[in-house]
Formats: C-alpha cells, structure tokens, sequence
C-alpha cells in the first residue's frame, strides 16, 4: 500500500472509529433515558402492580440497548487502535447497522465501504508493523 492510500485509509479508519463510539454513547443515553422515564412513569402511577411491571420493562429495555452499545463501543476502541479483530468486527457490526435506518444504514455503508476496500486488510497487517 503506497504512503497516500496508508494515510487516507488512516483518516477513514480514525474518523469510523470516533463514529462507532458517537453511535453507541448515544444508544447508551437513550437507553438510560428511556430506563428513568418508564421507572418514573410506573412509580408515579401509584399502583404497586403498575411500578413493578414497569421496572422489569425498564431493566429489561435498558439491558437489551447496553447488550447492543458494547459491541459498538469495543468495536470503536479497537478501530482506533488498529486492532485486527476491529476490523473483521466493525464489518459485522457495518452489516447489522444496515437494518437501523436512518442512521445506522448510512454508518454500515461508510463502514462497509472503508473497510471492504482492497487494502484495507493490508492496512491493519502494515500499522502493526509500523
């Protein structure tokens, strides 16, 4: 890989990292966001039945949203780190996106589209190096 393509994958790379790790922080807010206002909607309904329905709706929505965040978050981390496994998961993670329109699909065709490219494997083997 010649000295332009290393840096523009570079910049890609970094920039796909950063966006990885926005996404999921905010997946992550929304989520505590939607844990406290479900926790609140219950407990100010003042029927016992309600709160307690309410707060296993909470943990489990709350939970569901931070099982999807890490895999983002982790992706990102290593993303910017120039870690191998980054690479092969921020693809996954680029094709599961596709499915969360709006947002998500343009993030899985950016990620597809960076780290599909032909040298983009060798890019990740030569950073070690480097």
């Amino acid at each position: 890989m010649n000295k332009i393509d290393f840096q523009n994958m570079d910049q890609h790379v970094t920039i796909l990292g950063w966006l990885h790790i926005a996404m999921n922080v905010l997946v992550l807010l929304i989520a505590a966001m939607v844990f406290v206002f479900v926790l609140l909607g219950g407990a100010l309904s003042g029927d016992p039945e309600a709160a307690m329905i309410t707060t296993i709706v909470a943990f489990a929505v709350g939970g569901f949203m931070l099982v999807i965040a890490v895999p983002g978050l982790l992706t990102g981390w290593g993303l910017l780190k120039r870690k191998s496994w980054a690479r092969v998961l921020a693809i996954v993670m680029g094709f599961l996106n596709l499915l969360n329109f709006p947002l998500g699909t343009i993030m899985g065709v950016y990620t597809i589209w960076v780290l599909l490219q032909d040298g983009a494997g060798d890019y990740f083997t030569e950073y070690k190096m480097a």
